[in-house]
């Protein structure tokens, strides 16, 4: 068909009966997006550059002017400009003036050029004359981009630059004057908003199927006259979809050094190819979601493409083209693509299906098709065991501890959420009928934080994967850990029961975490110092723990250091404090003659004086460190001796007799049960003044503790609170009547969380919410204000069900 006629039969093509469509006989001929290299002309170019392009029109609007009259720049547009006209016809004129172009410094010498900027292009001329030579053209589409003139540049050249990306060619105009360079900048963008979108021949193409889809002859007569649409070995030197042209600088993200968009769409299509040769394919395949995941425009495209590899295979069932299925497969497990790509998505499975039943690639196609139902936008890409995984469609295993020594192993899939995860460890471990609330909790040896209900399982291994590989010694590695939340009901749990286990132990390992807050009911609580308590009741808790996870006293027993037992800072407390006795006597006066204390007097022997008192008083601190830790380990050694004595005694006692002895002296604090953060209370709303506090979050009420002692200097039950949330970056703020609380802490969505969590299990015990409560998630916490009315209400729905 000839290309006039071709050009023309698509503009009207709706028009014509849908059998009787020609898409061309030759794949150079349907688009620029496929060219052979052996058909690349000695110039460089194809034999044929446009294809679906509208007839040229004159600026009158008349058709005239055969195609081979059209600028170069005109060509490979799916909607073509007018024809530009000179400037003695005349044409309409949005901006013209005298800029410079490509400004460099040293002896070369600025060369001016006459702008003319119209409705369909912008050109530049060697004068303003009339009959002025053009020199150059460029074509505005809706793909062009415009770069705002910056002040690096200025500061550079002593220029303001604008600088307009065509599909072709990029111009740097450069002025003097700032105003003139926006109101240029200005112009031309106005000139692209109003342009048509543009559409290579593949979205012509994917909406030719969608509107085709109920017709079987009209798609496979499609499919058989277009083979961008179908597998092919040659390279891709084009996207199949339209991206803007320009550099990413000021988009994406130019720090991981990517090229521009069409660039990186055809270097993601060579990626793919290499699939079929690749031993390991893993790594390919992480990058290719890893550059998915940078810049998203780039997923639809790599959806095309895969469709586009996964159509009409020469040997559809070899190992080489299935990784296209597999690449496919990772691809819908990690990001959605959009509506109208989606829908061109699942009718490539549904035909593959019909085409190809009981086969490798209609497994695939029925699981990615399940998978596209409940993807979320991921925020890592998957780890190098997710995709191994995914590539052999099947689920990961997961380990979630819990206190004491156990952990379960759970299968997970790429969707599978905390909140799942949470329900499947209620139901394992038989707390389906509990009243208090559990969550998830990603730990290390030193740090611990909750976890939202939303977020996705697979997300959280590959971060911790990520995590081990920038530090693998073993107090950095993180893990999941399902404990206690919420304690609502103390009395209600059974001391048969794993949750008593729970509410005793709630420590995961050995070793003290340096958290600022803590939710952890008991044992944590006790060698954190966070249960105020006597220095007899706590060796008494220490003796009771020994007993309880050891059993009988044994020479043969091994015995956990005294930090995993007693808080350690009540030991250094009590070294520290002045012994009792007299009060110091006041300072002497100087004798008549003597320089003060600290001072010494001038000159060389001064000098001398000072350098030899400050050694000394290094030595003598040196010395005095080391008699406190020498006095620190001999108190520790009979703290320890003290703890070893009461074990003795508790001989015969069961594991359960122990933990109900630990907890009965526990509870004996009217703050039991409640999370506690340590927090900065300002006495004062001008801020002037504040002392450290723990704020204590509980079932029924908001407390403040001065640390160490047992009772709350307020409590606020939630009866009382009007409003809480954040005033600023790291200040909580709650009013209770006529109060305002200042708090200044770092875990402000922490305590948001365990907040709106214990509003919510009010309402679910008022019978207004049949269903249970569990952690809010984190990433649906409004870091803003909440106000409540006389009662307090479901701030946030629960996320963990219990």
């Amino acid at each position: 068909m000839p290309l006039q006629g071709f050009c023309w039969f698509l503009c009207c093509r709706k028009g014509f009966n849908l059998l009787g469509r020609d898409y061309g006989e030759k794949e150079e001929e349907e688009s620029f997006e496929l060219r052979n290299k052996e058909d690349l002309t000695c110039n460089g170019r194809g034999p044929l550059e446009v294809t679906l392009s509208q007839p040229p029109r004159t600026a009158n609007g008349t058709n005239g002017h055969s195609l081979s009259e059209v600028p170069d720049e005109m060509k490979n547009l799916i909607i073509e400009k007018s024809k530009i006209m000179g400037l003695e016809e005349n044409p309409e004129l949005l901006v013209q003036g005298w800029l410079f172009r490509d400004v460099h410094g040293g002896w070369i010498k600025q060369r001016r050029y006459w702008f003319v900027l119209s409705q369909d292009s912008l050109d530049y001329y060697n004068g303003s004359e009339r009959g002025a030579v053009r020199l150059g053209t460029l074509v505005l589409t809706n793909l062009c981009s415009v770069v705002w003139p910056d002040k690096h540049t200025y500061k550079e050249t002593g220029y303001w630059s604008v600088t307009v990306h065509g599909r072709k060619h990029c111009y740097r105009l450069f002025t003097r004057h700032f105003n003139e360079a926006v109101h240029w900048a200005c112009a031309i963008q106005k000139v692209i908003d109003t342009k048509d979108p543009v559409e290579t021949p593949t979205q012509l193409l994917i909406r030719d199927i969608e509107e085709s889809k109920f017709n079987p002859e009209v798609i496979e007569h499609i499919y058989q006259h277009n083979p961008i649409l179908k597998y092919t070995q040659s390279p891709l030197y084009a996207p199949l979809l339209a991206f803007p042209y320009g550099s990413l600088e000021h988009t994406f993200h130019s720090g991981k050094g990517y090229a521009t968009v069409r660039e990186e769409a055809v270097k993601l299509f060579n990626c793919l190819q290499q699939l079929e040769s690749a031993r390991d394919p893993v790594a390919l395949i992480q990058g290719v979601l890893q550059t998915c995941l940078d810049l998203r425009p780039l997923r639809d495209e790599v959806y095309c493409q895969l469709v586009k590899q996964t159509s009409s295979t020469p040997q559809p069932h070899t190992a080489a083209h299935l990784r296209y299925w597999q690449t496919l497969t990772c691809m819908s497990c990690t990001f959605l693509p959009s509506p109208s790509i989606l829908k061109y998505l699942r009718f490539h499975l549904k035909r593959i299906q019909s085409q190809c039943p009981d086969s490798e690639m209609d497994n695939y196609a029925s699981f990615i098709w399940e998978a596209l139902e409940k993807t979320r936008c991921r925020e890592c890409v998957p780890s190098w065991e997710e995709i191994q995984v995914l590539m052999g469609r099947q689920e990961m295993l997961c380990t979630v501890h819990y206190p004491g020594p156990g952990s379960c192993q759970l299968h997970i899939s790429s969707h599978t959420t905390v909140n799942e995860v949470v329900r499947r460890m209620m139901e394992r471990l038989g707390l389906k009928d509990s009243k208090n609330t559990f969550a998830l909790f990603e730990q290390n040896t030193h740090w611990e934080r909750p976890v939202g209900g939303n977020t996705i399982i697979a997300d959280i291994l590959t971060r911790f994967q990520n995590l081990s590989v920038k530090g693998p010694d073993s107090d950095s590695q993180w893990r999941l850990c399902f404990k206690l939340y919420c304690l609502l009901d103390i009395d209600a749990i059974s001391v048969d029961s794993i949750e008593y286990l729970f509410l005793f132990e709630q420590v995961p390992n050995a070793k003290e975490r340096e958290t600022k807050s803590t939710n952890n009911i008991c044992h944590e609580m006790v060698v954190r110092g966070q249960l105020p308590a006597c220095e007899e009741d706590l060796q008494t808790l220490a003796a009771l723990r020994l007993q309880s996870v050891i059993g009988d006293f044994s020479t043969h027993s091994p015995c956990p250091p005294l930090d995993e037992l007693f808080p350690g800072h009540m030991i250094e407390a009590r070294l520290l404090a002045p012994p009792p006795g007299p009060p110091p006597a006041p300072p002497v006066a100087p004798a008549q003659g003597c320089p003060p204390s600290g001072r010494f007097p001038g000159g060389l022997l001064g000098g001398a004086l000072w350098g030899h008192a400050a050694t000394a008083a290094h030595k003598h601190k040196v010395e005095q460190d080391l008699r406190l830790r020498s006095r620190l380990k001999e108190e520790a050694a009979a703290v320890m001796c003290t703890i070893v004595e009461r074990w003795k005694g508790l001989a015969g006692y069961s594991s359960r007799d122990s933990m109900a002895a630990y907890l009965t002296i526990a509870r004996q604090w009217s703050g039991f049960g409640c999370t506690l953060y340590e927090v900065d209370f300002y006495m004062s709303s001008t801020g002037s003044f504040s002392q450290k506090l723990w704020l204590g979050v509980a079932a029924t009420c908001i407390s403040l503790y001065k640390q160490g002692e047992a009772e709350a200097l307020e409590c606020f039950p939630y009866g009382q609170i009007c409003s809480y949330g954040v005033s600023d970056s790291n200040t909580f703020k709650i009013t209770a009547g006529d109060r305002d609380l200042l708090f200044e802490t770092t875990k402000l969505t922490e305590i948001m969380q365990l907040m709106n969590a214990y509003f919510s299990a009010t309402r679910c015990q008022r019978g207004r919410n049949p269903a249970a409560v569990g952690l809010a998630d984190g990433t649906a916490v409004e870091l803003g204000f909440h106000r409540l009315p006389s009662a307090p209400t479901l701030v946030e729905l629960p996320s963990h069900p219990v």
